[in-house]
């Protein structure tokens, strides 16, 4: 009965300091690390919003392109979230809520549920995971760095190989590493799928 009132208090406390609607809209996973951290979960909401405002004005400059579904938009997204998380909650907590995140996808895969328009899979998440680490190495351990800095060392990772993407052609499509198109029809409603994950060098 004690544990019980514990973790209704900090459901309580959690939903308060970030905000109902805001709270509700995560995963299980991602819940529970707010739960356990509700201070740093306060601040990772707000540079959350603020990052999500810059991931959509690099998405309207056209600069790195447009393509939020395991593209370079999508790579830069993920590391750049965790490198300004890290940034005001530390590196080791910014990976534990990345890693939660990742497995509120699988959650919603099990629904059905579409992420950004795709539906999450194993391949996403793999790469959602290599580009969250990449982020938080960004950041030195101190955490003296700037945003400035922080945002140079994200776009000197997308010139040289340091992010990661899945393959695709030049119509979108999505290919294995052999190259061969994927029909994913064939696997709709399967988190496995032959997908490819290759470094992103944007020139």
């Amino acid at each position: 009965m004690y544990k019980l009132v514990i973790i209704l208090f900090f459901l309580f406390f959690s939903s308060m300091l970030m905000g109902q609607s805001s709270f509700r809209k995560l995963s299980r996973p991602e819940k529970c690390w707010a739960i356990c951290h509700p201070f740093k979960a306060t601040k990772a909401a707000k540079v959350t919003r603020e990052v999500q405002a810059v991931v959509d004005s690099v998405k309207r400059s056209g600069i790195i392109g447009s393509d939020n579904n395991g593209g370079n938009l999508d790579a830069f997204k993920h590391a750049y979230w965790m490198a300004s998380v890290a940034l005001v909650i530390g590196r080791r907590q910014a990976l534990k809520l990345g890693k939660a995140h990742e497995k509120g996808n699988y959650f919603q895969f099990k629904k059905q549920e579409l992420e950004d328009a795709a539906m999450p899979d194993s391949i996403s998440t793999v790469m959602d995971l290599k580009n969250n680490e990449f982020g938080v190495s960004a950041v030195d351990k101190s955490g003296s760095l700037s945003e400035i800095s922080i945002q140079k060392k994200i776009m000197d990772g997308l010139s040289t190989g340091k992010l990661t993407i899945i393959k695709k052609d030049e119509f979108g499509n999505f290919l294995t590493c052999d190259g061969a198109v994927i029909s994913l029809k064939e696997w709709k409603g399967r988190w496995g799928n032959p997908k490819c994950l290759i470094p992103l060098v944007y020139h």
